[in-house]
C-alpha cells in the first residue's frame, strides 16, 4: 500500500503528460518531446537517480515515447492520404546520419549544457507558434534536393537529437516554404518524427549503458517505466489530434502552444543555472 502512495502521484503525472503529448503530436505533427523532456525532467527525481543525469535521461526517454506516438499519427494521417512517403525516403538517410552525430555531441555534455540547449530551443521553436505568418511564406514550388537536402535533413537530426523532439516544428517549416499544404506538412513531419526516434532511442540507450546513478527502470539514457506510461496514453490521443488538425482552425491552438513552450523554456534555463 505505501509503494501505490509513493508511485501513484508520479505515474499520474506521467499519464497527463502521455495524454497531452499525444494529442499535441498528432495536431501539431510535432513528436511530442516539448512535453515529455520538461515532464521527465521535474518527475525523474522522484524515480532516484542522479540529478546530473535527469537531463539525458529525460531526452531519451522521450526518443522512446515519440516511436510509437510518431507512429500512430503517422499511420492516422496515411489514411486519410496526407503523408508525402516520397520526401520521407529521400531524406531519411541525411536524417539519421545527423541523429547519429548528435547522439555523439550529446555524450559529450553536461546536464546543465543539455538543458541550457533545450531551452533556446524550444524558445526559438515558441516563435513558430507564436507568429506562424513568418512560416507561410513560400520560396520554392519544390523540396531541396542535392546538398541543401542533405545539410538540412543533416541539421533537423542532429537538432531534434540533442533536445529530444521528433523535429515536426522545423520539418512543418521546411515543407511549407517550398509549397507544400499545411495538412500535408503536418502529416509528413509525422514520419520525420519516426525516424528521427528510432536511431535516437537506439543511440541514448548505448551512450548511457554502464552510467552510475541512473533512476530506475533505465536502460542506458532510457526510462521504460517513465517510456511505457506515457506511451500507453499517447497513442490513444495522438488520432483525436490528427482528427483535430483535419477539422479545427489550428491558429489559436497554436498560439497558446507557444505560450506554453515559452514557460517551459523559461522553466529548464532557471533549473540550468540553479
Amino acid at each position: 500500500m505505501s509503494l501505490m502512495i509513493e508511485w501513484g502521484p508520479v505515474i499520474l503525472a506521467l499519464l497527463a503528460a502521455g495524454l497531452f503529448a499525444g494529442f499535441a503530436a498528432g495536431l501539431f505533427g510535432i513528436g511530442g518531446g516539448f512535453v515529455v523532456v520538461p515532464a521527465m525532467v521535474a518527475l525523474l527525481p522522484l524515480l532516484g537517480g542522479a540529478r546530473a543525469e535527469d537531463t539525458h535521461v529525460a531526452i531519451g526517454t522521450s526518443f522512446a515515447t515519440i516511436v510509437i506516438t510518431s507512429l500512430r499519427s503517422t499511420l492516422s494521417h496515411a489514411k486519410r492520404g496526407a503523408v508525402d512517403f516520397a520526401i520521407l525516403r529521400s531524406w531519411a538517410p541525411w536524417i539519421i546520419a545527423g541523429v547519429g552525430i548528435g547522439v555523439l555531441l550529446a555524450s559529450r555534455m553536461t546536464g546543465m549544457t543539455l538543458t541550457i540547449i533545450f531551452a533556446c530551443g524550444v524558445a526559438l521553436m515558441a516563435v513558430n507558434f507564436l507568429i506562424p505568418k513568418l512560416a507561410r511564406r513560400q520560396i520554392s514550388d519544390t523540396m531541396p534536393t542535392g546538398a541543401a537536402r542533405a545539410g538540412i535533413a543533416g541539421g533537423l537530426g542532429l537538432f531534434s537529437s540533442l533536445l529530444g523532439i521528433g523535429g515536426g516544428t522545423v520539418a512543418v517549416i521546411v515543407m511549407t516554404l517550398c509549397g507544400r499544404t499545411i495538412h500535408r506538412a503536418i502529416a509528413t513531419a509525422a514520419g520525420f518524427g519516426f525516424l528521427i526516434a528510432v536511431p535516437g532511442t537506439i543511440g541514448w540507450m548505448l551512450i548511457g549503458l554502464g552510467k552510475p546513478g541512473l533512476p530506475v527502470g533505465s536502460v542506458g539514457y532510457v526510462n521504460l517505466l517513465g517510456a511505457g506510461v506515457i506511451t500507453s496514453m499517447s497513442i490513444l490521443t495522438a488520432p483525436l489530434g490528427v482528427a483535430a488538425a483535419h477539422a479545427l482552425p489550428a491558429e489559436p491552438l497554436k498560439r497558446v502552444f507557444g505560450l506554453y513552450l515559452l514557460f517551459i523554456a523559461g522553466l529548464m534555463l532557471q533549473r540550468a543555472l540553479h
